[in-house]
């Protein structure tokens, strides 16, 4: 069965992660004192299950590893905010000391176009890193969505603790609140649309073989850090009607992403359907199987009757039966597209087969008259 055992690397990695947090969190309790910085980091924290549940909501046909998705977070959280941070405050220096511009001209300045370039491009680094070490991983843009999301919303949040301290220092409760209201009730997911242009893009290279990979990735890239600029000039320069613009073209963009989601949904129920019925053979897949895996209310009635009937071992056999089916219908479109060569698919089918014999082996027995949904 699929285990999410986090390995030796990863382990090393979320400590990493760990640390560049402590630090960067470090410099908000040095900018303000102990109270505040708690309160900051009170609101900060505040919407973070909200968002990461309704990001986690689009991850239901096909979950991704639960450890991948942490780092990805830890990643935004830690390693992404503290270096961008650093590279920002020496930007911004470099503008005062060298340039002799205004505290205001310099901010509104790096904010807009250095910002941009920095922020995005440590963000995208952890893409990058799944494409060349995860890359199974990435089996559609869902997936690119997702992780660039995760990675946002934690560097969001790292980053709102330091806004907020700097608004409690500045201008008080009042200051605060309109702080709060703009970065975590407003534009809370402004982050994760940035970086989902950059994790599209990856996705995309991630599903296809040969030349132009680095073309599209670099247009994803260039693409999040002008949606990036766009959002911060706005806002820096032409004030709450130019907020108010830069707004309504990110909800523009959250809506293309929700449709590329469903769209990308779909294709995964037509490599279901198209692939799995193929294996009526050998025991593993019958049709009421293909029904219950095509629909996402259909597989939450199989979990359902499973925990019913088998508690939390049925439960978490037919989780892995879900997986393993869906991951089988995208194994053979990697194949179909050449992603990877014939020994690859032979020992990733075989892998993906035994997991689904494993798991209907451990499905509660229908038993009292009721049967298996589907």
């Amino acid at each position: 069965m699929f285990k999410d055992r986090p390995s030796v690397a990863l382990i090393s990695g979320l400590v990493v992660t760990g640390l560049c947090g402590l630090a960067s969190l470090s410099f908000d309790v040095l900018n303000g004192d102990p109270v505040r910085f708690f309160i900051a980091l009170a609101l900060a924290l505040a919407p973070v299950p909200v968002l990461l549940a309704a990001v986690l909501a689009l991850d239901r046909m096909e979950p991704e590893p639960r450890s991948n998705l942490v780092f990805a977070f830890g990643w935004g959280a830690g390693v992404a905010v503290l270096v961008a941070g650093v590279i920002n405050s020496l930007n911004l220096f470099y503008l005062r000391q060298t340039v002799m511009i205004e505290q205001a001209d310099a901010y509104n300045l790096a904010a807009t176009f250095g910002a941009p370039v920095v922020e995005e491009t440590m963000k995208g680094l952890v893409l990058l890193g799944l494409l060349r070490f995860k890359r199974a991983e990435l089996d559609g843009p869902t997936d690119g969505v997702i992780y660039a999301s995760m990675v946002g919303l934690g560097f969001a949040m790292s980053e709102n603790v330091s806004y907020y301290v700097s608004a409690l220092n500045e201008t008080g409760a009042r200051g605060l609140a309109v702080t709060v209201v703009l970065r975590g009730i407003l534009s809370p997911f402004a982050h994760p649309l940035f970086t989902s242009m950059i994790g599209v893009a990856v996705a995309y290279a991630a599903q296809r073989h040969g030349p132009g990979r680095a073309g599209v990735i670099a247009a994803g890239w260039i693409g999040a850090m002008l949606l990036h600029g766009i959002w911060n000039g706005f806002a820096s320069y032409v004030g709450f009607a130019g907020l108010a613009l830069a707004y309504l073209l990110l909800m523009v963009v959250l809506f293309v992403l929700v449709a590329v989601v469903v769209r990308d949904r779909q294709r995964i129920v037509g490599l279901i359907q198209s692939y799995l019925p193929a294996y009526q053979a050998t025991g593993l897949v019958a049709p009421y199987d293909v029904h219950m895996l095509s629909s996402l209310p259909g597989r939450r009635q199989a979990r359902q009757w499973a925990r019913t009937y088998g508690g939390r071992p049925g439960l978490r056999a037919m989780s892995d039966y879900q997986l393993a089916a869906t991951e089988l219908g995208l194994l053979h479109e990697r194949a179909v597209r050449r992603v990877i060569d014939e020994r690859t698919f032979n020992d990733e089918q075989h892998a993906l087969l035994t997991c689904m014999a494993e798991a209907r082996r451990s499905f509660p027995a229908s038993g009292r008259g009721v049967q298996a949904p589907g």
